[in-house]
C-alpha cells in the first residue's frame, strides 16, 4: 500500500474565489505513484469548500449566485463572537468540505468535463487544503 499526504496553500486575492486545483492534485497523484486507489481532497478551513464540476465561467457565476441567495451576506448570530463571516460558514456547509476522487492507471479518473475547485468564501489570508492519496 502506498500513501501520500501533501498540502496545497492559498492566499486568495478576494474574499470569495474559486480556484481550479485539478492540475495540482494530478501532480500529487503522479508523485504518489499510486496506480489504483483513492484521493481525498479536504478544505481545512470552515469557510472554504471543495467543488467538482465544469470549468465554465457561467456555471461558476451561477454557483456563487445560488450560494449568495441561500446564505446572503447579512447579520448572523455567529457575528456575536466578533466575526463577520457567518455567511461563509453556511456557504461551506452547503457546498461541502471535501471530495474523494478515484485513481485509475495512475491518473485521476474524472468525467469528461469534471474539474476540482477550491472554493473560498472568507479569503485574503493563508489557507490550506489537505490531499491524501492511498492505493497500490
Amino acid at each position: 500500500m502506498k500513501t501520500l499526504t501533501e498540502y496545497l496553500w492559498f492566499n486568495t486575492e478576494k474574499r470569495r474565489q474559486l480556484i481550479n486545483i485539478t492540475g495540482d492534485i494530478q501532480a500529487l497523484v503522479s508523485k504518489s505513484r499510486v496506480q489504483e486507489g483513492l484521493c481525498l481532497v479536504n478544505a481545512m478551513h470552515i469557510t472554504a469548500g471543495i467543488w467538482v464540476n465544469d470549468e465554465e465561467e457561467g456555471l461558476k457565476e451561477d454557483l456563487v449566485e445560488m450560494l449568495e441567495r441561500l446564505a446572503p451576506v447579512g447579520d448572523y448570530r455567529h457575528h456575536r463572537t466578533g466575526e463577520d463571516n457567518g455567511d461563509a460558514h453556511l456557504k461551506r456547509t452547503l457546498l461541502g468540505a471535501q471530495t474523494t476522487l478515484p485513481i485509475t492507471k495512475g491518473r485521476l479518473d474524472l468525467g469528461p468535463w469534471e474539474q476540482v475547485f477550491y472554493a473560498e468564501f472568507d479569503g485574503r489570508r493563508k489557507k490550506r487544503v489537505i490531499v491524501k492519496i492511498i492505493g497500490e
